[in-house]
C-alpha cells in the first residue's frame, strides 16, 4: 500500500513539473519574434507562393492551409527553446531540477501541442469565413489537428536534441528535415499523382497522414483511410517521443 502510494506521489510530482515547464515556455516563448516568423509568417507565405496562378478553388486550398500551419507551429517550439535556453544557461538547471527527463521533454511536446493547435484554428476561421469551405466532420478535423500536432511536436523536440546553443543551427536541421517531409506529404500534389519514388517515401511523412485527416474533416477524400491515419500518427508520435527522450538523455548524461 506504502508503495502505492509512493508510485502516485511520484507520478503526481513529475506531472507538475511537466505543467510547469508548460507554463514556461508558454509565458516566455510563444510570443518570442522567431517563433512567430517561422511558425505563423513563413507557412503562410509559403503555402501562398505555391497556390497562386494554379487552377485551384479557393476551398480546396483551406486543408492544406491548415495542414502546413500546423506543421510548422506545432515543430517550431522545440527547435528554438532549447538552444535559446542552452545559450542563456537556464537549460542546465532545467535538466538538474528534481524531474525525470520524461517530465522535460512532455513539457517542451505538450507546449509544442498547444501552440500548433491553438493556432490552427486561424486558418481554419478564415477559410470558413472567407471561401465556400465547411466542416463536414468534426471529429476528424479535431483528431487530425490534435493528433498531428502531438506528432509534430515530438518531431520539434528530437530535432532540437543535438547540443547547440545557437537557434540558427538547430533550425536549419529542422527545415532539412521538415521541408522534404512536407513536399512528399501531399500538401502541395495528391500522393497519387506523385513518382513512384515519393509514393514510396510519403508514408515516413506524419504530415501525410494529419493532412488526410483535416481534408476529411473538410468533406475531401485522403490517400489513406482515416484509421490507418489515426494508427500511423499515434505509433510515429510515440516512436519520436521516445528519440527525443532517449537523445536528450544521451546528452544530458554526458553533461553537455
Amino acid at each position: 500500500m506504502n508503495g502505492h502510494i509512493e508510485t502516485v506521489n511520484t507520478w503526481r510530482h513529475q506531472l507538475r513539473g511537466t505543467l510547469v515547464i508548460v507554463k514556461k515556455n508558454v509565458m516566455i516563448y510563444y510570443l518570442q519574434p522567431p517563433v512567430l516568423i517561422f511558425g505563423v509568417l513563413f507557412p503562410v507565405f509559403f503555402f501562398l507562393a505555391f497556390w497562386m496562378g494554379r487552377p485551384i478553388s479557393a476551398e480546396s486550398v483551406v486543408p492544406g492551409m491548415v495542414a502546413m500551419a500546423l506543421w510548422f507551429t506545432a515543430s517550431a517550439v522545440g527547435p528554438l527553446v532549447t538552444p535559446w535556453e542552452r545559450r542563456a544557461r537556464t537549460y542546465e538547471r532545467l535538466i538538474a531540477a528534481p524531474v525525470s527527463m520524461l517530465a522535460v521533454i512532455g513539457g517542451d511536446v505538450i507546449s509544442g501541442l498547444l501552440f500548433g493547435a491553438c493556432l490552427s484554428i486561424v486558418p481554419v476561421v478564415l477559410g470558413l469565413a472567407l471561401t465556400g469551405a465547411a466542416v463536414t466532420n468534426l471529429g476528424l478535423l479535431a483528431l487530425g489537428i490534435v493528433l498531428g500536432a502531438l506528432s509534430f511536436a515530438s518531431l520539434g523536440v528530437l530535432l532540437a536534441a543535438p547540443p547547440a546553443s545557437n537557434p540558427s543551427n538547430i533550425m536549419l536541421l529542422s527545415n532539412l528535415v521538415r521541408l522534404p517531409l512536407l513536399f512528399v506529404s501531399g500538401i502541395f500534389m495528391p500522393i497519387s499523382r506523385m513518382p513512384g519514388w515519393a509514393r514510396w517515401v510519403a508514408p515516413a511523412s506524419p504530415l501525410a497522414y494529419a493532412g488526410d485527416l483535416i481534408r476529411g474533416g473538410f468533406g475531401q477524400e485522403g490517400y489513406f483511410p482515416w484509421w490507418l491515419s489515426v494508427g500511423m500518427l499515434a505509433a510515429l508520435t510515440c516512436l519520436l517521443f521516445w528519440g527525443a527522450c532517449r537523445f536528450h538523455g544521451r546528452w544530458r548524461a554526458k553533461g553537455l
